[in-house]
């Protein structure tokens, strides 16, 4: 029963996935026709039905007996009979031949062999009605992600010699130069080489607030021109943009089943053949237990059994929960790699927080340049600046800011990043050392220990084995930070932060935010340990960071979340949720998102399985008809589908 329902959607990108079966889709195409054209058939069926009750019980007539009867009611069965059944015979077809369209066959043919002609077209027509409102349901729950994300203009106005022209998006090389027009979008990744433009970053991020850029940033494909023309230097293809990796990301996430949806289309492919052996076992085991066994009045329950047998509330409700999770997530911003992170998330009891970037904006400035005055400070500083243009890392940043342009005649010779401890190399025969103390010890460099209390980041310096001076950097705390804090105790999920940064920076900042437990001065491997500590807890844990940086603790954590989103395209790939705006209020309302998915879900599990279990009992002892069986399979399917796309209503 993996693809039990017709309105299964169909993948949109070329990509197989493991686990996901391509095998066997039935879709209905439901793109491109109104709503009209889509009820059309349920519509003729059920004008001929309500004609055809009127006719048999409240205008008396002669000529509406036999063969009449059995063509008008068969003439009513057939816009909504015929899909069904040309479905069951596709299923059988591919090996699946207890699909739920060979059900509502045998329960429709039945009722028609015994004569029960408004029944067996109620009983399609019914279920063709729910169909509809499933492929509805399913459509739209697609298009909400994709409109969400998929903003990019096909065309865009490509500058060459001086001249502007309209080409294809596809057709843009790396390095060529595209105008943007105020209120126009951006079809491809460059660096901004007009002198200022804000943008609307709704698309990628989820927050509107225009977002201004200044000559030599990076902008990024969805992004929309808000005021004055600008120029843009492409710096990668239309298919590589952060945008498309981020759409396919998301179109992959309904190949990552939860264990929940896995667990529901398993049991169906248990439950359906047993339940089409049990209505064969309601028809003809009576005949040897019962008096006066009546064939037809047994094959009717049977009949009726198999109608409220059919598992598609389950299995279409359920898929359609999570999609609209992992939708409520895209429009905050939030990117699921697959309904198995929702379910994870609804079960986190522990969050773990990188310091740099997370919970502070990573934006370094320098505080103070404090040099030893038997050195000459600003050929040191020329070299610190040089050494560090080597480098990412935002405290190599906030230097060349201070500092301004590096000199890159400078030579240097076996440069060496140290993991969590700085740079080590070699210029004019002499080692320059810039890190923390903890490089100082590692080679043994003197210095004062009382730079040990010094609160801000410490960047020390030593040339030619000698301690020079350092450099104090701070980082500024993101302004919804203790906000962040606060909602995860309300959660009553436990909080830790992580960093390679000094003890004393992360005590203050962990004590400024109300953060249960923070420890500094961790190497990588450092930090592993930690998250196995708290693992080994039978904790759930989740851990927020830069994604590349902190790559082993987010391969140990049950669920990586990345900050930076746009960022880093290692992040986007190595991450399992990716928060587009680095915002970490967004932690909370992640966890929020999947617990009401999982509510939801759950809701619907137990909907169906108590209504349908009810009806089944009294289906088989004879007091449920065929119009109680239509409630139980189509009626519950609705209220499951309309309390799955709840989600996408929710204000969170």
């Amino acid at each position: 029963m993996e693809e039990c329902c017709s309105t299964k959607p169909k993948k949109e990108s070329g990509h197989n996935h493991e686990g996901h079966d391509h095998d066997h889709e039935h879709s209905h195409d439901t793109e491109g026709q109104s709503i009209f054209q889509m009820f059309l058939p349920a519509i003729i069926s059920f004008t001929l039905l309500l004609a055809g009750i009127v006719l048999d019980h409240y205008i008396k007539n002669d000529w509406f007996t036999g063969w009449v009867r059995l063509v008008w009611y068969l003439i009513a069965y057939l816009p909504v009979g015929l899909p069904v059944l040309k479905e069951a015979y596709e299923s059988i077809v591919h090996g699946d031949v207890f699909s739920e369209f060979f059900l509502m066959g045998i329960a429709t043919v039945g009722a028609f062999s015994i004569g029960e002609y408004p029944e067996g077209v109620a009983v399609m027509l019914f279920y063709s009605i729910g169909e509809v409102f499933q492929a509805m349901a399913l459509t739209r729950a697609q298009s909400n992600i994709k409109s969400l994300l998929d903003q990019r203009p096909d065309e865009v106005t490509l500058i060459k010699g001086g001249k502007p022209q309209t080409v294809k998006a596809e057709q843009v090389g790396i390095g060529e130069v595209i105008q943007l027009k105020s209120g126009e979008k951006l079809a491809l990744d460059g660096e901004l080489i007009s002198e200022t433009a804000s943008f609307n970053t709704a698309a990628l991020t989820g927050e509107s607030k225009p977002d201004t850029k200044t000559k030599g940033q990076s902008v990024l494909a969805g992004m929309i021109n808000l005021n004055t023309v600008s120029q843009v230097k492409v710096t990668a293809e239309y298919k590589d943009s952060k945008l498309s990796k981020i759409l396919e990301m998301v179109q992959d996430a309904t190949a990552q089943k939860a264990p929940t949806e896995l667990f529901i289309r398993k049991f169906a492919k248990v439950y359906t053949p047993i339940v089409v052996f049990l209505a064969i076992g309601i028809t003809f085991l009576p005949y040897f237990f019962v008096e006066e066994y009546q064939f037809r009045s047994w094959l009717y329950r049977a009949l009726v059994f198999l109608v409220i047998s059919c598992p598609c509330a389950l299995v279409i409700s359920i898929p359609l929960g999570y999609f609209g999770g992992i939708g409520a997530g895209s429009r905050h911003g939030i990117l699921f790699k697959g309904s198995n992170f929702l379910d994870v998330l609804a079960k986190v009891q522990h969050v773990v927080m990188d310091k740099t970037g997370t919970l502070t904006a990573g934006v370094f400035k320098v505080q103070e340049v404090n040099f030893d005055t038997s050195v000459n400070k600003d050929e040191i500083l020329k070299l610190v600046n040089a050494l560090e243009s080597k480098s990412s890392h935002p405290v190599a940043t906030a230097i060349h800011e201070y500092a301004g342009e590096a000199d890159h005649s400078v030579q240097f010779e076996n440069v060496e990043e140290i993991a969590g401890h700085g740079l080590k190399a070699s210029t004019n025969g002499k080692e320059l050392l810039v890190g923390n103390l903890k490089l100082m010890d590692q080679f043994n460099i003197q210095y004062d220990t009382s730079l040990n209390k010094i609160v801000y980041t410490l960047i020390a310096v030593a040339y030619d084995e000698k301690f020079a001076g350092y450099l104090t950097i701070a980082d500024a705390i993101k302004p919804d930070a203790q906000a962040t804090i606060k909602a995860l105790a309300k959660l009553n999920v436990k909080t830790t932060m992580l960093s390679g940064d000094k003890t004393s920076v992360v005590k203050h900042v962990s004590d400024t935010l109300g953060i249960q437990n923070a420890y500094g001065d961790l190497l990588p491997e450092d930090k592993v340990d930690k998250v196995k500590e708290i693992k080994a807890k039978n904790e759930t844990v989740a851990f927020v960071g830069d994604g590349v940086n902190d790559a082993p603790v987010v391969a140990l954590s049950d669920v990586g979340i990345a900050m930076g989103g746009l960022g880093s395209d290692a992040t986007i790939e190595t991450a399992d949720v990716v928060i587009q705006d680095d915002k970490p209020g967004k932690i909370p309302l992640a966890i929020n998102i999947g617990k009401q998915t999982r509510i939801i879900v759950w809701q619907n599990i137990i909907l169906a399985f108590a209504v349908k279990g009810v009806v089944l009992v009294l289906g088989a002892g004879g007091v449920a008809t065929m119009w109680e069986a239509v409630f139980a399979d189509v009626g519950v399917a609705l209220l499951a589908i309309l309390n799955a796309v709840r989600i996408q209503r929710m204000k969170f």
